[in-house]
């Protein structure tokens, strides 16, 4: 079998490995395990993101008094994640290939040494043919700097690995045109960074075990997509469903979000993904505005801001508006917060975001 990528990240939505009771689905678990590992035997490197961890818990434990949201979800993780990754790690044993736990947190991704630390981590997981296997650290982490759901995790781990595609697996086969149970509705096969607007047609309701739901799907894609990645969203629970995607010439039914064309570097990858991080914001006049807006590489100057707000330190991430009040980026800052405000509005000094860590939504 003849396959299109080289390094693919691959996402497991929970509503996939979860069955209605809330119990692990080890059936499924093991047929997408075997499929990874056909690609994985195929020279392609695998980078899984899976949820399930929390229904892995609930289903284990009967608690003895009722616990609050953040209790429950960090005791059914803890004792769900250990049972998780250890299926994973037998049903990869049985086809010889080794896998390892690589547990994360939004913060790890706030500074670029945290970033890099992870990315080297998992390069050399995958020079020693080891599977990394991802998943938010939900036993330690703060619910105000959550990640929205694993789709925002997963779109961070596929800009950062520099994979060639990410694939988001849910329990539909991909965005319809309207509610996916009514019969008039069809999935939309294809969509163009900058060309498809298509979040009209998009269903706000959640899924039953995990926290996002497609409108974070569509956003994170979207974004990934631009970057230069394509983006598949597809029913997990399809028989084969990876091998199917990842065939030349394949016709399965999914929605795929076609990769720019335009190149990102590494580092604004990881700026584009850094609004969360962002610890004040930087005001733009038109003519600024306009600048970085055009077709030639401009940084932000302190001539065209006129406004500075925040406490920030210098390398901070701030967030860019432009004269309306809208946003418009995220940068990098030069300095801190005091040394910003006091050249604005001046001539001749350095950038207070240079273009190379400027990025533009």
């Amino acid at each position: 079998m003849t396959y299109r990528f080289k390094r693919i990240a691959v996402k497991i939505g929970s509503n996939v490995l979860t069955r209605k009771d809330g119990t692990l689905d080890f059936t499924r678990m093991s047929a997408l395990s075997d499929q990874i590992a056909a690609l994985h035997k195929a020279g392609i490197e695998v980078i899984l993101i899976s949820s399930g961890a929390v229904a892995s818990g609930r289903s284990e434990l009967k608690t003895s008094k009722k616990l609050d949201a953040v209790s429950s979800r960090q005791l059914f993780s803890a004792v769900g994640q250990a049972k998780m990754i250890n299926r994973y790690y037998e049903l990869f044993r049985d086809h010889g290939i080794s896998c390892g736990q690589v547990l994360t947190m939004k913060e790890n991704f706030g500074t670029r040494r945290h970033y890099l630390n992870q990315k080297n981590c998992m390069e050399v997981m995958l020079e020693e043919h080891v599977i990394p296997i991802v998943n938010e650290n939900d036993t330690i982490s703060v619910t105000e700097l959550m990640f929205t759901d694993n789709d925002e995790l997963s779109g961070l781990i596929a800009s950062m690995m520099n994979a060639s595609v990410l694939i988001i697996l849910s329990n539909i086969d991909g965005i319809y045109t309207g509610n996916p149970s009514d019969p008039n509705s069809e999935v939309i096969r294809e969509i163009v960074p900058g060309r498809s607007d298509i979040s009209s047609y998009i269903q706000t309701s959640r899924s039953s075990f995990g926290r996002g739901g497609m409108i974070t799907k569509y956003n994170i894609a979207r974004k990934v997509a631009e970057e230069g990645i394509e983006v598949i969203i597809a029913n997990g629970k399809t028989d084969d469903i990876l091998l199917k995607l990842l065939e030349k010439g394949s016709s399965q039914i999914c929605t795929r979000f076609l990769p720019s064309d335009k190149p990102v570097s590494s580092i604004k990858k990881w700026i584009a993904h850094s609004e969360g991080f962002a610890k004040g914001e930087i005001h733009l006049n038109e003519g600024a505005t306009e600048a970085i807006r055009g077709e030639k590489a401009v940084s932000i100057l302190p001539i065209g801001v006129t406004r500075v707000a925040g406490d920030f330190e210098a390398d901070d991430i701030v967030r860019i508006f432009d004269a309306s009040g809208t946003q418009i980026g995220v940068g990098k800052t030069s300095f801190d917060s005091e040394k910003c405000r006091s050249l604005t509005g001046t001539k001749g000094a350095k950038p207070l975001v240079h273009y190379d860590y400027l990025y533009l939504d």
